[in-house]
């Protein structure tokens, strides 16, 4: 069975975003609350449709849950733009589209302290999930209304859908 690295390290940031050290992603999982940068893209064909990610069991947050269409960690040493295109490339094997920035917030769990860059894109290309993702599909905005609050997603969609859904 897969399982995330916990060694790999991650930068730790300020509320700025600012690097002011690194931990692994262990520790930053494992109730440290170091706020630590990730990147979200959030990917609509020409039809208005987002696409979304399913979380594999394996995963050790929200597995099972359906999520944003890409959504990584940004390594130690990385810029955001790197970890972006990185996590597209690796997550859904798309290299050539336009990312929109859309927000950066805090997001906190009862686990972990992310500060989350939000980026959105219209894409019609093929998109090809990774061995990382349990698949994914295209879903229309009245679909993802009506399955709000019912453990169908994850907190962080949950949270920045209202954002990106207009």
């Amino acid at each position: 069975m897969q399982s995330d690295n916990s060694q790999e390290l991650f930068p730790v940031v300020d509320a700025s975003g600012t690097v002011i050290g690194r931990a692994t992603r262990g520790e930053c999982h494992g109730g440290s609350m170091l706020l630590h940068p990730v990147v979200h893209l959030h990917l609509f064909n020409s039809r208005g449709e987002l696409y979304l990610q399913h979380r594999p069991l394996w995963k050790d947050i929200q597995p099972g849950r359906w999520d944003t269409a890409v959504g990584g960690h940004v390594d130690y040493g990385e810029t955001i733009d790197e970890a972006l295109r990185r996590e597209v490339r690796e997550e859904l094997g798309i290299t050539d589209f336009q990312p929109e920035r859309v927000a950066v917030y805090e997001f906190r769990s009862e686990r972990e302290r992310e500060l989350v860059h939000v980026y959105r894109t219209v894409y019609d290309g093929a998109v090809c999930p990774s061995e990382e993702l349990d698949g994914g599909r295209f879903w229309t905005p009245e679909e993802i209304r009506a399955n709000l609050g019912r453990g169908v997603f994850t907190p962080n969609f949950e949270g920045e859908v209202d954002r990106i859904l207009k």
